[in-house]
């Protein structure tokens, strides 16, 4: 009995030496204060913002999102709060008004109803998601599913801490793959991003969430 042929596997061509120089990437041209924290960022893969509570993260995050409104259409997937009245509190004290369709809140969205957002036509292209501790069985696996799946999109993560790490589990490892991972504390972030060069004045600098709360819970510890 003839043996069965073996089913050529396929293989990627690698990528010359020339191709990987002479490549072009898309980056957004942050200004001021964003490009002194994070530098020129590509708009896609994952980001990571952690901090305890009543740190300023979720502040900062919605400044983000009105932020990065000039380049993408951004959903706010507010799992811990949702729709509130504390959150209308913060959206506005932010501006967010002024992003009008670019900016949309999405109630405690179950990933699964997400997922089917972001395969429609026009679907935002940043996606923040606050937070991985309101998501009760996310995994690496579910991590890196969404990403893969999505790869044009920008998926925000917010965590809280433990320790001075991501809490829970996942966010940690959210943490080691993102390419932007923020580290807010009292009302400051302190950032390591891929896109960091210090010599061009491009990234790695702390951003200053809430100057008035800033200073004083600073000074308060001095």
């Amino acid at each position: 009995m003839a043996k069965a042929k073996k089913k050529d596997i396929w293989i990627a061509p690698a990528i010359s030496n020339h191709d990987v120089t002479a490549a072009r990437f898309k980056s957004a041209p942050f200004e001021g204060p964003w490009k002194a924290c994070i530098g020129y960022p590509e708009l896609h893969g994952s980001w990571i913002i952690w901090g305890g509570s009543g740190s300023g993260k979720t502040t900062f995050a919605l400044m983000m999102a009105k932020y990065l409104s000039q380049w993408a259409k951004v959903a706010y997937n507010s799992l811990e709060q949702g729709l509130s009245l504390t959150l209308q509190k913060s959206w506005v004290r932010v501006g967010l008004p002024e992003a009008k369709s670019r900016v949309v809140l999405l109630d405690k969205e179950p990933i699964e109803k997400l997922r089917e957002r972001l395969s429609r036509r026009k679907s935002p292209g940043v996606v923040i998601i606050d937070s991985l501790t309101a998501l009760p069985g996310f995994r690496k696996k579910d991590y890196v599913d969404l990403v893969k799946n999505y790869p044009t999109k920008l998926f925000i993560f917010l965590a809280h801490e433990k320790r001075g790490l991501p809490d829970p589990a996942i966010a940690e490892t959210v943490r080691r793959l993102s390419d932007v991972k923020l580290y807010v504390d009292r009302f400051k972030a302190y950032p390591t991003s891929r896109y960091e060069d210090k010599d061009a004045g491009e990234g790695g600098q702390p951003f200053v969430i809430w100057p008035e709360r800033a200073n004083a819970a600073w000074c308060d510890n001095v």
